[in-house]
Formats: C-alpha cells, structure tokens, sequence
C-alpha cells in the first residue's frame, strides 16, 4: 500500500509540472514582408488581430530571416544557420534538412508536450525527413514549396492522400482550433504554417472585393517597379491572415489559455513583390534588409510585458533556444547551435551585445550587425540611417568595415564552406515505423518525350509520355526491406485508354494497364486573381497497380510503358508506396 501511495504521488507531482509548461503556438506565414502588416505602418491594409499580438506583446522590429523558404523553416526548427544543416534549395531534395537534425518538435515531444503542423512544412517529404520524423504527431497539409491550388486541394494528413475543405488557411486553421481545443488540458506545441500570402494568388472573393478598385495609398521606394494588382492581391491575402490569426486569438481566450500559451507571428522572408516595404531594399530572394527582414512579435499574457517594441537585431534561429528557455527545458545539444535565447529583454527591452546575423542564398552572403549591414558585394551600409541602402560608408567606419569583412570570410571559409549541393542523394523509402511512402512527379527524373508541367517542380506533373523508351525515374534508398502496395495518380482521356506499363525496383516488377479513363478540367488558374507561376492544376486518379517486395539498398525506381495503342500512357502525378504489414 505505502508503494501504491508513493506511485500515486509520484504521478500527481508529474503531472503538475507537465502542466505547468506552457503551450506554444507559432504562427508562421509565406513570403509576407515586414511592411505587410498595419502595426509597422502599412495603411494599404488592416490587419487588428496580428496587431492585437504585437501590442499586447512584444514587437522585435529588427528580425531577420534567410530570403526564401526552406533555409529559414530549417532555422526556425533547428536553431542552426540553414547551411549547417544540409538545406540548399527549395525543391527536387534540396529542401530537406539532415537526417541527424534534431528539431525544436523532437525536444519538445521528449518532454513532455504534444506536437503538430498544419500547412506548409517544405523541408522533406519522404522520412525521415518527413514532419513526423521529425517530432510532429500530427501533420495536415503539403510537404512542397509552391502548391498549385488553395480551394480544397489535394493534401496529406500524416502521410495519407486527402481532400482539403475549402480555402487552404482557413481549413489549416481548423485544423489548428480542433488541436487547441482537444489539447487544452496537455502543454502541446503546435507550428501554424500558412501557405499565404505566397502564389498563386488566390483568395476568397470577399477580400479582394475590398481590395480590388481600392487606391494604394504608400508605395515601394521603386515606385514604377511596383504591380499595383499583384500587391494588391497580396494584401487582400494577408488581411485573410488576419482574420484567421483572430480566430486563434478567440480560441486561446475563450478556452483561458491566454496566460499559458505563447503566440509567436512572423514570416519566413521578405515581400513576394515590389511593394512598400519600410523604405528597405530587397525582397524575397535577396539577401539585402528588405528581403530578410520580417514581422515578428510574441504575446504571453502575464509573463511578458506589453507594449515592447525592441531594436535589438534578432533571428530565425533564435527561436529554438529563447522557448526552450521560456519553458524551462535544459537541452543538451547533439549539433551545436548558433542562435541564442532572447529571454533577457522580452520585459527589460534592453540590448543584447552587438553579433553578428548571416543571411545566405545561392552563394551570396550579407552581414548584419546592430548598427550595419555588409551586403554580399562587400558594400557597407549604416542601417539607423540608410535602410534603403543607398550610399556606402566603409571610407567612414574602416575598422568596422575591416571587422565585417573578417567575420564574413570566417562564416563563409568555416559554415558555408559545409554545404552540399548534392542533388543526388537519393530519396528514402521503407523507413522503420513509416507506412506511407509518397514519390511524386516533383522529384522525378524522366528522359525521352516527357515534359514538366511547369519549370517549378513542387507541384506538377509529367505528359506527353508517347513512346516505349520514354522514362520516368527515381534514385531511392530502401532503408527497410519489405512487401509494399502501390497506387498511381493519372489521368487519362478515354481515347487513350489501354497503355500498358511496368513499374521496376531493382528485381522487383508490377505490371499494370490503364482502363479506366479520367480526364478532369484543370481547376487551379480559375481561382487566380491574378496571373500564376506555378503549374495549372487538375484532379488525378488513384489506382492500385499491385504489390513487390523491395530489397534494402540503393535502387532505381523506374516506369516504362510496355504498349501505347493511343496518343500517349497517361498524365503521371504521384506514386504512393504503402508497406503492407
């Protein structure tokens, strides 16, 4: 009986200190630069909720991200510079990150707190780069960059083909309300990755109602380089932001979570547009202030002060190390970090010391210091009173010049220098403990006839495959031996029904044979408000093709046609390898 007693104590102490962690929200969005919300000044817009977490919070007005998407996600999870951890592109494998990362959803998980993303995750599809190999429980959305439909899309739910319901960031942020409503009574951390304002650039009607005859009243410093529909656009997306960061404001408040659950906003880089912007030069892509630098602001009612704009210059990486600090979780790193906890002057507003932040892309690399920025021509820039980055003053501050130019060498010759630009290393399969593998058309090599849908691979397709040899292909790894099922997504028009094909992993062999026609409209370019980049898009069929067994190593995954009586196999979307237990 005294060791049942002593159990039970035991179990109620752990349960109170679980408790007593608090919950964690990121709200993180897609190419919304810092001048794309009302509290830094833009009245092109409104946006009161987001601006409800930055005044009753704290606004950090001098963040810094990485230009574009995956480099600054795979900040945000590791605390690492995005080049440590193997991330050099944004699609076709560059995007993923090492498999011996540790993300910042691992350490959470093994202490204690429920996990989950919904929307955009873009740094590896298959496992174990795959979200929930990397410390997500729950994950609802796309693995890609670029997706080429936001009105009930094809999506993922842990790995699973599904439907999306509705407009995509409102259907995310669903999903988001159910996690903190069904997880109230547990510490979860959950990353709110919204796809938007990214393209194509779609948007319920209502928004861009109010949008559309409106004048803009600020412009970018460029004026004549602005497209005044496409910032239009923009912002009508953002003001949807807003509206669905509301609804996550409400929750938390109705559910009394307020005082124990820290939000974060922010983006993951600069403006997907010319467009006012702070005066700053630079957008997505550039490593210049405009292009790297993005909202943020974090809220936690009754433990941070509100009201806190701070100057002080902060990162992407120092996401993981500032809420392993809030929530009292001592971690010891496996790989070495390089951001730094921000704690210290979330209620102070004092100044950290004077750092150094790196931004790099595509072997460019800027230089940013409190005070300066050396930008990758090796200009230097007083930011307090230059932000558009006009006139160069290494003749007036030589040592710090010097200074930065010896910094930037080092993190080139001894950070940068780590990369790989390995675009071969081949895509897994059969990872222990995964049942779903997705291979699509995205990471596909293809040889003969067949053309991409679009130049940007993340969410197309392969046609025109209209002769014997044409071929589709995949270098894969299979971590795991083992018996695997296998759909297809086509399509294909009854005039062409018939093909037959092979599909080929070393020794292993299906055969199948298109009989069913389908033949969809494409559906993605008619919600556009304005004209798209990425691929056209179109709903595919599922067919189940057979089972093989695939034998451990490195492989080539192949389709080939045995017998073409139309004009062409099929249209190829996805192959979806399940492992048969």
């Amino acid at each position: 009986m005294k060791h049942l007693c002593t159990c039970f104590f035991l179990i109620i102490i752990f349960t109170l200190q679980i408790s007593a962690q608090p919950n964690i929200i990121i709200i993180l969005t897609d190419d919304q630069g810092w001048g794309d919300v009302s509290f830094n000044g833009n009245s092109n817009l409104s946006t009161p909720h987001i601006d409800e977490l930055a005044n009753n919070g704290i606004i950090f007005n001098r963040f810094f991200v990485e230009p574009v998407c995956s480099p600054t996600r795979a900040e945000i999870l590791t605390g690492r510079y995005h080049v440590r951890s193997g991330v050099y592109s944004t699609s076709r494998g560059g995007e993923r990150m090492n498999a011996d990362e540790v993300t910042i959803a691992q350490i959470l998980k093994n202490n204690g707190y429920k996990t989950a993303i919904y929307g955009k995750w873009h740094n590896g599809m298959q496992a174990p780069y795959h979200p929930n190999a990397k410390g997500f429980d729950d994950f609802y959305g796309f693995a890609s960059g670029h997706w080429g439909n936001y009105f009930s899309p094809m999506l993922e739910h842990n790995g699973k083909i599904v439907q999306g319901n509705g407009f995509l960031a409102d259907d995310l942020t669903d999903h988001a309300i159910s996690y903190i409503e069904n997880n109230k009574d547990h510490p979860f951390f959950l990353l709110l990755s919204l796809n938007t304002p990214h393209s194509p650039m779609q948007v319920p009607q209502k928004y861009w109602d109010g949008k559309k005859d409106k004048p803009l009243a600020i412009h970018n410093i460029y004026p004549a380089s602005e497209d005044t529909m496409f910032t239009k656009a923009a912002l009508a997306m953002v003001e949807n932001i807003d509206d669905n960061v509301g609804r996550i404001n409400a929750k938390i408040s109705q559910l009394n979570l307020e005082e124990e659950t820290i939000v974060i906003f922010m983006s993951d880089n600069g403006p997907n547009g010319v467009r006012w912007n702070g005066g700053m030069k630079g957008k997505k892509g550039s490593t210049d202030e405009g292009g790297v630098r993005v909202p943020m602001a974090m809220k936690w009612k009754g433990h941070i002060r509100p009201g806190i704009k701070t100057e002080t210059i902060a990162s992407g990486i120092d996401i993981l190390p500032t809420l392993l600090d809030l929530v009292g979780i001592d971690h010891v790193y496996s790989n070495p970090i390089d951001g730094i906890s921000l704690k210290s002057i979330l209620n102070e507003n004092s100044s950290e010391a004077d750092r150094y932040l790196f931004q790099f892309w595509q072997k460019r690399t800027s230089v940013r210091s409190q005070y300066f920025r050396l930008d990758d021509q090796d200009r230097l820039y007083h930011m307090q009173l230059d932000s558009g980055q006009v006139r160069d003053v290494q003749q007036d501050y030589p040592e710090q010049y010097q200074a930065m130019l010896s910094a930037k060498k080092d993190w080139v010759d001894n950070v940068a220098s780590l990369l790989d630009y390995d675009s071969s290393r081949p895509i897994t399969i059969g990872y222990p403990g995964f049942e779903f593998h997705q291979i699509p058309a995205r990471d596909a090599e293809f040889s003969g006839n067949i053309h991409r849908s679009n130049r940007h691979p993340n969410c197309t397709f392969l046609s025109n495959w209209t002769a014997l040899n044409d071929e589709i292909y995949w270098n894969v790894d299979i971590v795991e031996e083992g018996d695997f099922s296998v759909e297809i997504f086509y399509t294909c028009p009854e005039e062409d029904v018939g093909s037959s094909f092979e599909l080929t992993c070393g020794d292993a062999r299906i055969t199948s044979k298109i009989t069913v026609a389908f033949d969809p409209p494409f559906t993605g370019a008619i919600n556009d408000i304005y004209p798209r980049m990425e691929s056209d898009t179109k709903d595919f069929k599922s067919m189940s093709i057979g089972e093989f067994r695939l034998s451990k190593g490195p492989q080539k995954l192949s389709l080939k046609a045995l017998d073409i009586p139309g004009n062409s196999v099929m249209d190829f979307r996805l192959l979806m390898l399940r492992r048969v237990k």
